[in-house]
């Protein structure tokens, strides 16, 4: 379901060089806003007050110091007042944000699920970004996005495929019962089996939240990849040295890197993959 009229809104404009550098700077900026929410929810703090400031001196952060991406450069990493540095990661986060809005606008276009999809990509990205500091995922974005996703998804039944309200309602269901179920077996089991947690709560929680946005094929598929992305970079991280076997590592990036590669194509994947599994067995 398309944003605004094709005809009064052809693609050569919404796919224009000049939109598409709108589209950037308009997730950098919900980038920005995302390093706020990450850095003070962490902290219990509010995310709209103060405004934004120096969390060593206090003064606040003037609007020409602010612009995303482009201040850090050009303030050097460092508090225009009393010159300690802040982490390049700033920039970093908006710069993802902003790639991962206007490579949504690119595939999807002007829709409404494209717009349910940003929704849904800032909160992976709120998650992912706690989840690398303290191990933990805000209930706002997994309990939250099961309550907005299943709702959502019967205003927009087009996020499953769907063209009826109803449809896009069990879906959505469908898919947050199965992500929350399926983690939830796998912390159950493997505590059992291992007497200590297999699973934080937090990551079950985010599985159903992508189920809700998802659907149920989705969700199968984010629990492979992400998997795999684990056992890959966990490999990585002991071969340098840098971790160890068993150690503890958050679940939830990898969880929500599977969802987007899913989101960008990842559903023409899993349909070749099942295809290909259904031939094999004939």
């Amino acid at each position: 379901m398309a944003l605004f009229d094709p005809e009064l809104f052809p693609p050569e404009y919404w796919q224009s060089p000049f939109i598409w550098v709108m589209v950037w700077i308009f997730g950098a900026i919900w980038g920005s806003f995302l390093n706020v929410c990450i850095y003070r929810i962490q902290k219990e703090m509010s995310v709209s007050w103060p405004g934004s400031h120096c969390f060593n001196c206090n003064k606040p952060v003037a609007w020409y110091d602010n612009i995303p991406v482009l201040s850090w450069f050009i303030l050097k990493g460092k508090c225009r007042n009393c010159g300690v540095g802040f982490s390049v990661r700033y920039a970093i986060i908006e710069a993802i944000t902003g790639a991962l809005f206007l490579g949504l606008w690119i595939v999807e276009g002007p829709s409404w699920v494209m717009l349910c999809h940003w929704l849904m990509t800032f909160g992976l990205l709120l998650g992912t970004g706690v989840d690398l500091d303290d191990f933990w995922i805000p209930d706002r974005v997994t309990w939250g996005g099961i309550l907005i996703g299943i709702p959502l998804s019967a205003l927009v039944p087009e996020l499953h495929g769907q063209s009826e309200w109803m449809l896009g309602l069990l879906a959505s269901i469908k898919g947050a019962a199965l992500g929350f179920g399926m983690l939830w077996a796998v912390g159950f089991f493997g505590k059992l089996a291992f007497k200590k947690d297999a699973m934080g709560f937090g990551d079950v929680k985010l599985l159903g939240a992508i189920g809700a946005f998802l659907g149920a094929p989705a969700t199968l598929f984010v629990v492979f990849v992400s998997a795999m992305l684990g056992s890959i970079v966990g490999v990585t991280l002991i071969a340098m040295k840098k971790g160890e076997l068993g150690g503890r590592i958050p679940f939830g990036p990898y969880l929500s890197a599977a969802a987007m590669i899913w989101v960008f194509g990842g559903d023409g994947l899993f349909d070749w993959y099942m295809n290909f599994l259904m031939g094999s067995t004939l």
